[in-house]
């Protein structure tokens, strides 16, 4: 093997060698007594299984990686940037406001929107979790709860119908009784079509302007002259004299009927 292919083949060799540490870790911990276990798993007198610490260190971290994930699709955020997206363009303005900007402002408004939501995963899964006074099974399904009423309450029933019938699923009794797996799906195409549905009413004025000014211009010859150029300044201070920003940002947040 070359020096300059080594790193690659280093790489390449890398999750192997995290499987053979992983399966090798438990049989080094019990070969010296005076270490601390890294895994191990006990159960109480109640019955339920406890995990060690360094366990539930590593299903924390590798939850984190699920929280992009979680963010667009179980919250607001999904209807709430693609309206902006739809703003931006219905303006004319290709990079103004910047990507960065509007998820930045995506997220706060995520925030503000599923606050209620939060507080009530915190005060009845989170808290008493960390009291322990509830194991972590308990704490999910909690959690559960305040987060499927949220979305049920956003959801179509001829999405959420459309998902369960795909799924074939002749279990499910009721709308609260529909697991996470059909319901994100069913959430997520509501919340697009709601947001188109914003959109298209956003896009009409933006869109008159852009006609009368092009029937001026080709009714003064001025065909060579784009009408984008010349609409634009007329959109944007149409779009602050209706203080467009709080207006948007308002009908957002009060569509979700949260707040």
């Amino acid at each position: 093997m070359s020096f300059p292919a080594f790193p690659q083949a280093l790489r390449r060799c890398l999750p192997l060698l995290a499987v053979l540490l992983a399966l090798l870790a438990p049989q080094a911990f019990a070969a010296d007594p005076l270490q601390v276990p890294a895994i191990t798993v006990t159960t109480n007198p109640q019955g339920q299984q406890e995990y060690s610490v360094s366990l539930q260190i590593l299903l924390i971290m590798t939850a984190l990686s699920f929280i992009p994930a979680f963010v667009m699709l179980m919250t607001s955020f999904t209807r709430i940037i693609i309206v902006f997206a739809i703003l931006r363009q219905a303006l004319g303005l290709q990079t103004t406001p910047s990507n960065q900007i509007l998820v930045g402002l995506a997220l706060f408004l995520t925030l503000f929107v599923m606050a209620p939501v939060f507080d009530k995963v915190n005060s009845t899964a989170l808290q008493p979790y960390l009291n322990e006074q509830i194991q972590a099974p308990e704490a999910l399904s909690r959690a559960e709860v305040p987060l499927k009423s949220f979305m049920l309450a956003q959801t179509r029933q001829s999405d959420l119908d459309l998902f369960v019938r795909l799924s074939k699923r002749t279990d499910i009794a009721n709308a609260d009784a529909t697991p996470l797996t059909i319901l994100v799906p069913a959430f997520v195409t509501s919340e697009l079509k709601t947001a188109f549905q914003i959109g298209f009413m956003i896009f009409i004025p933006f869109l008159i302007i852009d006609l009368v000014v092009a029937s001026v211009l080709m009714a003064m010859g001025m065909m060579m002259l784009s009408p984008l150029i010349i609409s634009l300044p007329f959109k944007i201070m149409l779009f602050v004299l209706v203080d467009g920003w709080a207006l948007i940002i308002g009908t957002l947040a009060g569509s979700f009927g949260t707040v």
